[in-house]
């Protein structure tokens, strides 16, 4: 921007104050601030002065010279070295080589809220920073609250449903309508989410203090419709995550504790359970390996082929950390301390035989199988354990783990080898994940759903608002996605089809 000022040379305060007032303004134009004093009765007007205190050229007059000297010394006394690089932050754009420029773009014009970043961000223009609020990690932790002052096209990020990071893919898996709505406001926090197709309706689970009843989004309507008294026969305790295979939902299940039970002394254990939902009858699968008890069954899906049920099983409902932030402190689950590390295993129904096929992960989370039957998916969620604690009592490390990892699995089914993290979570953790029936991921990350190809490469980002913790295919073209999180639900409709449900 430019300044300027008429004044007498003998009032050299005026100046100074002028030229304190033009700093203000320029505060973060992005462009050089320049000066130009005009003194009364001169014959015109003094060089420009630019903020880093280099005068262009000799001044018509040694007093005039002077003049502009001292108010550019007053400036320079004035601001810290940090404010002056911002004032002259064009300039060191314009020093800096191979910026991304513009960093965002609208993809097309007729979809406003779809906005392509350009060349993944590689390279961007400094200044910039990637704040981090322990106050309020969970919803600031995100590529989308990165600053770049000197691109004001990144602003497009906070206005956009959609983030494009591979523009072709990113393009062809939203189709020619894509939206996204925040559905419904609901408190508490919602996991388990599973679409049965037969009813074309949505089970999920409210995971607030004292509730039993399961929630169900009816999609026979429109718009859908919520309804919270679905109770099972007999009810399950905190279901963390379901699967939908022949005709039964597949539960995996926190469980209660000696001193919460179902009425009658009923204890559930953390383990698999199913349900019928024409008869809403469930079953107990598994509730304990060789006696002891699971910790916190978190995520399983079933093999479509051998009827095996892998699952996740971790220390979240006896982290303290974990019970304040995602509710399960209804549950008084921290009344037993774990008695078996956190692990993977595989579970074959038919047999009641359990195996372990995976136990070097801190804090084994989502788990997904591949539409070709040939790669696990597991993910990390260890960086919730951290010493950064938030008001909700929530701790992270932004060091901590917080990867995708993918394994082989044996041609029969029964174990899985070569371990290798793909995907690194951008935002909070990678936490449920669900596979699109192309074999792409889709893992709730924060505040969004994040999709990836089968080598982790992230293609684009759901913008939420809200934190989602899962995931879930739904509709009868199975190109509904609903994201479950804290506080609302979410819809995106696209053209990405969800898994064949069998």
């Amino acid at each position: 921007m430019r300044c300027w000022a008429r004044v007498a040379p003998t009032h050299s305060n005026d100046a100074t104050a002028h030229a304190h007032a033009c700093l203000q303004r320029a505060r973060l134009d992005g462009e050089v601030l320049r000066i130009r004093i005009r003194l009364v009765g001169a014959t015109k007007f003094s060089d420009p002065v630019d903020i880093s205190g280099k005068l262009s050229a000799k001044s018509s007059s040694q007093h005039e010279h002077n003049f502009a000297k001292t108010a550019l010394e007053y400036i320079l006394e004035m601001y810290t070295i940090r404010a002056l690089a911002t004032l002259s932050l064009a300039s060191m754009v314009a020093s800096q080589t191979g910026v991304t420029r513009p960093l965002a773009r609208s993809c097309t014009p007729n979809l406003p809220r779809v906005v392509c970043i350009n060349k993944y961000a590689a390279v961007m223009p400094f200044p910039f920073s990637r704040p981090f609020s322990g106050d309020n990690f969970e919803d600031s932790y995100d590529f989308v609250n990165t600053l770049v002052p000197a691109d004001k096209s990144f602003a497009l990020v906070n206005i956009s449903d959609f983030l494009v990071f591979d523009h072709q893919r990113g393009l062809d898996i939203l189709g020619p309508n894509p939206s996204y709505e925040r559905m419904f406001e609901d408190p508490g926090n919602h996991e388990s989410p599973v679409y049965v197709p037969g009813l074309n309706k949505i089970i999920l689970q409210r995971l607030v203090s004292g509730n039993l009843a399961q929630l169900v989004i009816d999609l026979n309507h429109n718009p859908p419709t919520l309804y919270d008294n679905y109770l099972p026969d007999p009810p399950i305790f905190a279901p963390d995550a379901a699967a939908y295979h022949n005709g039964l939902i597949y539960f995996a299940a926190v469980g209660s504790t000696d001193n919460t039970t179902l009425g009658g002394g009923v204890v559930q254990r953390s383990g698999i359970k199913t349900l019928d939902p024409v008869t809403n009858k469930t079953t107990t699968l598994l509730n304990n390996y060789f006696g002891l008890l699971f910790t916190t069954v978190d995520d399983l899906f079933v093999h479509p082929v051998t009827g095996d049920v892998w699952f996740t099983d971790n220390e979240k409902a006896t982290n303290s950390a974990y019970v304040i932030a995602y509710g399960y402190a209804f549950a008084g689950f921290t009344v037993t301390q774990p008695q078996l590390e956190s692990a993977v295993y595989r579970f074959r129904p038919s047999t009641g035989a359990v195996q372990v096929v995976e136990d070097t992960l801190q804090v084994p989370n989502g788990i997904g199988l591949s539409p070709d039957l040939k790669t696990v998916y597991i993910s990390d969620t260890g960086a919730i354990s951290g010493s950064t604690i938030s008001p909700s009592g929530l701790t992270y490390n932004t060091t901590g783990k917080r990867s995708i990892y993918a394994y082989d699995l044996s041609p029969d089914g029964t174990y899985i080898t070569n371990k290798r993290a793909i995907y690194l979570a951008q935002g909070l953790i990678a936490d449920g994940l669900r596979l699109a029936r192309n074999g792409y991921l889709v893992t709730a990350a924060g505040r969004g759903a994040d999709v990836l190809d089968a080598r982790g490469e992230l293609i684009l980002r759901v913008k939420t608002g809200f934190v989602i913790e899962s995931v879930a295919f739904a509709g009868k073209n199975m190109t509904e996605l609903w994201l479950m999180g804290t506080g609302a639900i979410g819809r995106v409709q696209w053209a990405l089809q969800g898994p064949v449900l069998k």
